[in-house]
């Protein structure tokens, strides 16, 4: 293949990517607290540093760690996502609920009514949650714009074939439409693993 028949391909697979293709990314087990909760963790009026972006605007990694401990066993080193939230929540991945020994309902982020809760500490500081904990529920954030485009509906339930290195298609993947997201799916690590994810993997509606 010649320097300019590459370079029409290349071309026409950027095209069928902006128009048909979505890019996915993997989100590991992390944690989001509240404002009385960094304070129970931290100290007193102490701030969480914002370490770098993510994909979706106004959400940041933090520098802070802490541990999850469930009847089982001890997780460490768990990430904090900011900004704070109304309400502390830990999301992990079914592989994650075997080690801590509990069994968390699969939902989406923020819909933590009847979840299990768990002990997170650091240090010598804990605190023991009633509820908070879920297996994150695999969707799609989507501008308005792309919904349009994609002919996706907010809260609309979606079949997807992402193509890593072993495709899968993945059934009831929830869209979610807003202004405020970039458009994204997001997949736990199980799910990343079960598709040979890797930085740059795609996918395709198939409805």
């Amino acid at each position: 293949m010649n320097v300019e028949v590459e370079a029409v391909v290349e071309a026409v697979v950027r095209e069928l990517k902006d128009k048909m293709m979505v890019e996915v990314e993997a989100s590991g087990r992390h944690v989001h607290l509240s404002r009385e909760d960094v304070e129970r963790l931290f100290g007193k009026g102490y701030r969480l540093t914002k370490v770098r972006d993510l994909s979706q605007p106004g959400q940041y990694v933090c520098k802070e760690r802490v541990s999850l401990t469930g009847p089982k066993g001890t997780i460490h080193g768990v990430v904090i996502l900011g900004p704070e939230r109304g309400e502390t929540q830990a999301e992990v991945s079914m592989t994650d609920t075997l080690a801590l020994g509990i069994r968390p309902p699969v939902r989406l982020s923020g819909d933590i009514a009847g979840t299990p809760g768990i002990t997170i500490s650091n240090g010598d500081r804990q605190i023991v949650t009633d509820k908070g904990v879920i297996i994150a529920k695999r969707h799609m954030h989507i501008t308005p714009e792309d919904a349009r485009r994609l002919h996706v509906k907010d809260k609309e339930a979606l079949k997807i074939k992402v193509y890593g290195s072993r495709p899968v298609i993945f059934e009831d993947t929830i869209a979610r439409v807003s202004s405020e997201f970039q458009t994204y799916v997001h997949i736990d690590y199980d799910e990343a693993n079960a598709c040979g994810f890797e930085k740059g993997t795609f996918c395709r509606i198939i409805r």
